[in-house]
């Protein structure tokens, strides 16, 4: 693969996510926390096994990404499946117990029998398209990887909540999905000079597996280009300076919430 390729689309996972170019998830974590952004840089992480069913569910929806390595124990309690779990991991693939495929097969055939959900999916697109740029106002070198690359993109979200659009846009704030698409659309649009549309396609870990499919609107849209670019600007501030700053080193006044005021009123005066 060149540097110069802005979109690539046989670049396996492992590949992609030991780049060095600024990705959406780290976007995240500079808006929270540049020094957080930091320590996690420079300490990876091991695999997590609260992220397996949802990468399971990208590969059998995509068929493409992180392999399923089937390990036939009860349980991971024993160490033989503890050191299988490990080596599975380190083979780049995703470990998991015969018991834990039924809810696999389920939510995939449950997001192929939503019709929006389908319709989106066979688009004549591209499964785990990586695309890389460099933000020509910051100078910051950036990578995003879209689930599906078609005319209308779809990224894959598994949630142990409701995927009902209210708890959803909760959801958006939590996490700054809203972050993660200006990240996309503003990578995708400095690496080829293209607009396109992302939504998510969301689907409930719990049964009946229910689907829906949801789109920013406007306003949410405008918040996630106006944060994923400052998450840029503060990038490149600190790595110019060399300084991942923390909390403020000021004595900082403790202000109460308003309902927290409201309250108290109601009991104590």
């Amino acid at each position: 693969m060149s540097d110069t390729l802005a979109l690539v689309t046989d670049m396996n996972e492992a590949t992609y996510h030991a780049r060095p170019e600024l990705s959406s998830t780290q976007a995240r974590q500079i808006l929270d926390s540049p020094a957080r952004f930091e320590y996690a840089r420079t300490h990876p992480q091991a695999p997590k096994k609260a992220f397996d069913l949802g990468s399971a569910v990208h590969s059998k929806v995509l068929g493409v990404g992180y392999g399923i390595e089937v390990l036939n124990f009860e349980s991971w309690r024993s160490k033989d499946a503890q050191i299988a779990r490990d080596e599975t991991y380190a083979a780049g693939l995703i470990p998991m117990l015969p018991h834990e495929l039924g809810p696999v097969d389920e939510m995939s055939e449950a997001i192929l029998s939503h019709k929006t959900a389908r319709q989106i999916f066979e688009q004549d697109g591209i499964a785990e398209a990586s695309v890389f740029a460099t933000d020509p106002t910051t100078g910051v070198p950036l990578r995003a990887r879209f689930d599906w690359f078609a005319p209308v993109c779809a990224d894959l979200k598994t949630t142990a909540k409701d995927a009902s659009k209210d708890t959803f846009a909760k959801t958006v704030a939590s996490f700054g999905y809203d972050t993660q698409r200006g990240h996309y659309l503003d990578t995708l649009r400095f690496a080829t000079g293209e607009t396109r549309e992302l939504v998510f396609v969301v689907v409930e870990t719990n049964p009946p597996h229910l689907v829906a499919v949801h789109q920013l609107d406007r306003i949410f849209a405008d918040m996630g280009h106006l944060k994923a670019r400052r998450a840029r600007e503060i990038y490149a501030e600190c790595t110019e300076s060399g300084v991942w700053p923390g909390y403020p080193d000021e004595v900082q006044l403790v202000i109460p919430p308003t309902w927290l005021v409201y309250q108290d009123a109601e009991k104590y005066e």
